[in-house]
């Protein structure tokens, strides 16, 4: 893939509705461990990997070797970022030790270069070798697995300090920020929003400020407008309708969207491994609405979603 240059402006605010589908494609870059990628005008693939067996989608082994295949396998599918993930998120299991997500998470990070020597990129113009992306929220986890090494760090836990931030900072990784509030692994069925999607622009201006602050670039800061977490299924509706005020603060932006138990309340699907035709309904508004990276459990039908989207410009 061709480096966007630093010149082009990533500011979205003059460019994005806030209320009408229309297609979002302005190009950016992103800077992850030393590395450059464009990303904007192709987005990306971010694929699931969960090194865990209580994962709502039921996809998860704990087991290490089956997941540097898997990794394998999703670059041939046409994956630009792995997602490695040692816990669950649901709310409905307890946490494991920190202790326990270290040893699931840091032998993957430890052979995933010499993993991806067997490794096929789908197109020419994917992420390759794709980059690491560690899913975790816990400080001592981001720490012991620091010196493993990881491109992004996809801390789900709001950014409640700068702690991990500064950890990314340490090591030049791009830092995901997603929204949401209270402590993950707990509930939240009772958040009321005044105003969802101007809590979350405010949200988002207070946490990239207190990334860069840490000294983390603002090109290496992703937003996640944490869909499923702290919210209900008509705030989940909302911000999809309205994902161009995300985009609009000019960071890219992630849409973690499949799967998600809002495409189950919609389509009456309780089955998660059933939700994958609504997830390509709701990549495509993403799309639609300038989100850059999409996160998925079926990376085949994402590729084919994008790259259709793309033909179609």
């Amino acid at each position: 893939m061709n480096p966007i240059p630093s010149e082009i402006a990533i500011t979205l605010e003059n460019n994005v509705p806030r209320d009408k589908d229309k297609i979002v494609s302005v190009a950016r870059r992103l800077l992850a461990r030393g590395r450059e990628v464009g990303i904007g005008e192709r987005p990306l693939v971010m694929g699931i990997l969960n090194i865990n067996d209580d994962s709502f989608s039921g996809d998860g082994r704990v087991d290490v070797e089956w997941a540097l295949r898997r990794a394998v396998e999703m670059v041939g599918e046409g994956a630009d970022i792995i997602d490695v993930g040692g816990e669950s998120a649901r709310t409905n299991r307890g946490p494991v030790a920190e202790e326990e997500e270290i040893a699931r998470t840091r032998p993957f990070l430890e052979k995933f270069g010499e993993a991806m020597r067997g490794a096929v990129p789908r197109d020419r113009d994917q992420v390759f070798p794709p980059l690491v992306s560690l899913n975790t929220w816990r400080h001592g986890v981001v720490r012991g697995c620091l010196d493993a090494g990881f491109d992004i760090l996809n801390d789900m836990g709001a950014l409640p300090d700068d702690k991990n931030a500064r950890l990314c900072a340490e090591i030049g990784a791009a830092l995901l920020i997603m929204h949401s509030k209270g402590e993950p692994k707990v509930p939240h069925r009772h958040v009321i929003y005044r105003d969802l999607m101007e809590e979350m622009e405010a949200f988002f201006v207070e946490k990239t400020a207190l990334a860069q602050g840490a000294g983390i670039a603002a090109e290496s800061l992703i937003l996640d407008p944490g869909i499923d977490f702290a919210k209900q299924v008509e705030d989940n509706l909302l911000l999809l309708r309205q994902l161009g005020r995300i985009s609009a603060l000019g960071y890219p932006v992630l849409l973690p969207v499949s799967r998600k138990s809002v495409i189950g309340r919609v389509l009456g699907l309780p089955n998660a491994a059933a939700r994958d035709a609504g997830t390509v309904a709701c990549m495509v508004a993403g799309c639609l609405r300038g989100a850059s990276i999409f996160r998925v459990h079926n990376v085949d039908a994402a590729w084919m979603t994008l790259r259709s989207m793309e033909a179609l410009g």
